[in-house]
């Protein structure tokens, strides 16, 4: 489990008491803060609805990392919480639906049947899926396309765009489906140089600038002389920061002074696609 503290805010009805209570001490014990939106008691009876729902909003407007529900089978709940834009709740009972919940599909609501699984064996399917991450490189695609409703975000991303290739495009046109409006910086000539080396770029910028005006999915293109697009992302103040490679987002945040308030995502590049590939390969020819 990770040593950083993270939030999670916890709900059940009258049939989720008793592992709710069960598993939230066992989890502050393992570094985690817990806030219990009840009940705490197993009568009278309470509707699932109402605690889904208040989690699910919790969750959606980023006040808890996490979310735990549980009822009798966790259906209820999740049905509940997955109306919520912006929820990606998990009904798991097992371990391997743990793993691939968070693996696949980076899921934020945990959904659990006090019915089907012993404590023990809900607070080990909870232990599982906070453990493990987002395989954000191999599935960010997918999970993109269940996201809410775009409208009205404005998207960036930036780059050199020297030689255009098969991965530029499958960069530009996943940023483009994030938002509404894309925004691409592209590095000037001077700064391409520092940042590439002497016989680079192989294009103008203006040439460069012009081929990616051309896409259909580019709505905007600015040069900036940085060799980081920090000066400029701040000035733009975009919804999303999109970037292409095998960094993670907190990766991308730290290195480019991302402010917290932007939302980074990482599109993994096609493989096989490289600019200065594919230069090499030109003079080799």
């Amino acid at each position: 489990m990770s040593d950083e503290k993270k939030l999670i805010v916890m709900g059940a009805d009258h049939n989720g008491v008793r592992p709710k209570a069960y598993i939230k001490p066992r989890l502050k014990s393992e570094n985690y803060h817990c806030i219990d939106l009840g009940p705490y008691e197993e009568t009278p009876s309470v509707d699932y609805v109402d605690y889904a729902k208040q989690l699910a909003h919790i969750i959606k407007e980023g006040e808890a990392d996490w979310g735990i529900l549980i009822c009798g089978t966790g259906v209820g709940m999740s049905i509940v919480a997955n109306k919520v834009s912006g929820i990606r709740a998990a009904l798991v009972h097992n371990q391997e639906s743990a793993i691939k919940s968070r693996e696949h599909n980076d899921a934020n609501v945990l959904c659990l049947g006090a019915w089907i699984n012993s404590d023990e064996q809900n607070l080990e399917i909870v232990r599982t899926w906070l453990g493990q991450k987002f395989g954000e490189f191999r599935h960010v695609r997918r999970v993109e396309k269940i996201s809410p409703d775009p409208a009205k975000k404005i998207v960036f991303a930036n780059g050199v765009f020297d030689v255009l290739h098969s991965g530029h495009i499958s960069l530009l046109k996943f940023a483009k489906s994030l938002g509404d409006y894309l925004i691409v910086g592209v590095n000037s000539d001077r700064s391409v140089k520092a940042l590439k080396g002497p016989e680079r770029p192989v294009n103008c910028e203006t040439d460069r600038k012009a081929v990616l005006e051309s896409l259909r999915y580019v709505d905007q293109v600015i040069l900036f002389d940085e060799l980081k697009p920090t000066d400029l992302i701040n000035t733009l103040n975009p919804n999303i920061v999109v970037k292409g490679g095998e960094w993670t987002a907190e990766e991308v945040r730290s290195r480019d002074d991302i402010p917290e308030h932007i939302v980074v995502k990482v599109c993994p590049m096609l493989t096989g696609y490289s600019t200065t590939g594919l230069i090499q390969h030109l003079k080799k020819a």
